[in-house]
Formats: C-alpha cells, structure tokens, sequence
C-alpha cells in the first residue's frame, strides 16, 4: 500500500520524478532460527516484510508496525543490523524511487504466536530455515547475512 505522504508527493512531482524514502525491513527469526518471509503480492516475490518510515515515524517503531500489518506479528527489534541503499527502483504502477534501507534483526515478542498474510501486500507468509529459503532476490539474501553477522555491529558502507 502506497502510504498517503507518498501518494500526495505523486501527485505533485508525477511517477518519473526519483524520491528518495527511507525503508525499514526486518529479519525476524524465531526460537528455532528460522526466518520469517512474506510473498508480496505486487511481483508475487518472497521477501523480506518491509516498509515506509512516516513522517516523524521512529524507525524501530516502524519497522513494529511493518511486520504487525503484515503478518499480525508482534516483534522486538534487538538491533539495527545494516545501513543500505538499494538500487533505484521502478514499481509496478511505474513510480520510481530509492531507498535508505534501514534492516533490523527481530524476534516474536511472544512465543506461540501465530503469522498470516494480515493485509493485502502479502499473499502468504512463512517461517523458514536458513538452508530452505524460497528463491529470493540477491539483496533480500544479503540483508538476512547481514542481520545474522555474528559480530553484532551494524553495517554500513562508506563508499
């Protein structure tokens, strides 16, 4: 869902105009170290549950809100894992922008809970073991290697 801050600047600079937004994704593992991924139903892709900050949003809070919407998961963020960009993207509906990837390592903040597809962004959702993931993007692997980096410090690049 395209939030109403984003809607409201495409209607003024158009879908051609690059806006830069900042997303939150979150690697969320339970207690058996299996990761929690949804299928997106705008490339019907498994991916990582991520979003928008809004406005003024904190980007822990953010990235809480994400995956409860998504999945009616509540989470606990333990750490801010990476600090990324990605490349420029075109969505379906053909806006274009690029993202400040802020990616979050998390876990159920209660055992027993239980994951759906909560919204219509996800058709599906799953828990998986690091050695089962679904076909992913290259980015959506490299950010699960990010947040399971046994060092603990966030990462980022300088160049």
């Amino acid at each position: 869902m395209i939030p109403d801050f984003v809607a409201a600047l495409r209607a003024v600079v158009g879908p051609d105009h690059l806006l830069w937004l900042t997303g939150v994704n979150a690697i969320v593992r339970d207690a058996a170290g299996r990761v929690l991924l949804h299928r997106r139903s705008d490339t019907g892709e498994w991916s990582l549950l991520s979003g928008i900050l809004e406005p003024g949003e904190q980007p822990a809070a953010g990235v809480v809100r994400e995956v409860e919407e998504e999945t009616g998961l509540r989470v606990v963020v333990e750490r801010l894992a990476a600090v990324t960009v990605s490349p420029e993207v075109r969505h379906p509906g053909g806006d274009r922008a690029q993202y400040l990837e802020l990616v979050f390592a998390c876990r159920p903040a209660e055992p027993g809970q239980v994951a759906r597809a909560a919204d219509d962004e996800s058709l599906e959702v799953g828990w998986f073991a690091l050695d089962g993931l679904p076909p992913v993007r290259a980015s959506v692997s490299e950010r699960i290697a990010l947040a399971l980096a046994p060092e603990q410090r966030a990462f980022f690049t300088l160049a």
